[in-house]
């Protein structure tokens, strides 16, 4: 795995750095996490915020940030983690396996569950 990584909006506007390895991976068939992707599930992993950095100018919208100039989908910023949406990392990460997938019940029925992963009916099961 990769000690560190980076990422960024599509126009460039926005770039982050993350140091280490994520403490969390998976992915959310939820309703918001669907609206953020325009997907149907949202790939993450998480971070502790002392492996973060970012530069240039984001917004954030109940608690989502994005790029105001490409709209790209980022990060959700916490006190104390950031989730970042992995399809926004500049290489695809393919060693970060989602451990977790979350609000099954309304993952798509023609997507198979992910293999080793622990199976969550919803936020209240994590």
């Amino acid at each position: 795995m990769a000690s560190s990584y980076e990422g960024g909006c599509r126009c460039g506007a926005v770039r982050y750095q993350l140091g280490g390895e994520p403490y969390k991976s998976g992915v959310c068939h939820c309703t918001e996490c669907r609206r953020e992707t325009g997907s149907a599930f949202l790939y993450y992993a998480d971070w502790s915020t002392d492996s973060f950095t970012v530069s240039g100018d984001y917004k954030t919208y109940d608690g989502r940030s994005f790029c105001p100039v490409c709209g790209g989908t980022l990060f959700h910023l916490s006190d104390d983690h950031v989730e970042i949406a992995l399809g926004s990392l500049d290489e695809a990460p393919v060693a970060l396996v989602p451990l977790r997938e979350g609000w099954i019940k309304r993952r798509e029925p023609w997507l198979v569950a992910v293999v080793g992963a622990g199976q969550f009916r919803e936020d209240t099961d994590l």
